[in-house]
């Protein structure tokens, strides 16, 4: 890599990459990129994300924390690298989805990967471009189901902004939820249609009280999936529409 890629991207990146040799000397044997990062993704996964750092990895693969420096520099590079770990590559599509179908399998298979690891969720704000092998994968991906549509290459990049933005959006709100161990939270959560209910009245917020008159505030262990799918389309739509304004 040039000189002003070296300086841009970190080390541990380029190592991802297969770009640069791993340390020949270390204090630990065995001590690999991967098996660090994969380490902290278990913490993660065990104790949640606070829990993880560059000591306690350490005190996972029973190596001293300064050992884990001669890999990555930093506990942001450290991070980057557990979101790419834990997201893996995009499952492979099966042939002649099409585009519309292609993006639907692709956002509903991000969505999954993203909640098998909740704490993810805390760490796809962008701090620069994607730079990861998997996140680059996931991307590319992307692409090449838009590759026959005749969108140029801009509106795919926007597409993909479009729709991850949705994905995101909806594991957010999802993840918190499963992560919250709050008993307040929860039980606010379950008070919600009859606080709703109470503060509706008299004429109150109309828009909201028809909504709740039709159920739409009610416990439906489903309502997370139908939304997604719900958004999804519509998105979907608004592109299929600009792709036949091409035509």
């Amino acid at each position: 890599m040039d000189s002003e890629s070296d300086e841009a991207f970190p080390a541990s990146i380029e190592a991802a990459w297969g770009l640069r040799e791993r340390p020949h000397k270390g204090p630990k044997r065995g001590l690999t990129l991967q098996g660090i990062v994969s380490a902290a993704v278990k913490v993660a996964d065990e104790e949640g994300l606070d829990a993880v750092s560059m000591s306690r990895v350490g005190a996972e693969l029973g190596s001293s924390t300064m050992a884990l420096y001669r890999y990555l520099a930093t506990k942001d590079e450290l991070l980057a690298l557990m979101l790419d770990t834990a997201l893996g590559p995009p499952p492979p599509l099966p042939e002649g989805l099409g585009w519309r179908r292609g993006l639907e399998s692709w956002a509903t298979s991000m969505r999954a990967a993203i909640l098998a690891h909740p704490w993810t969720v805390r760490l796809l704000a962008p701090k620069g471009p994607p730079a990861t092998p998997n996140q680059l994968a996931w991307l590319d991906q992307f692409l090449r189901i838009l590759q026959d549509t005749g969108l140029p290459a801009s509106a795919k990049l926007a597409t993909q902004l479009l729709i991850s933005g949705h994905v995101w959006s909806h594991v957010s709100i999802t993840a918190a939820i499963m992560l919250d161990t709050d008993p307040g939270s929860r039980r606010r959560w379950s008070a919600y249609e009859p606080f709703l209910r109470r503060v509706t009245g008299e004429g109150r917020l109309p828009g909201v009280r028809a909504a709740l008159d039709e159920g739409a505030f009610g416990e439906d262990p489903h309502a997370a999936d139908r939304h997604f799918a719900f958004g999804l389309e519509r998105a979907l739509d608004g592109v299929e529409a600009h792709i036949r304004s091409l035509g």
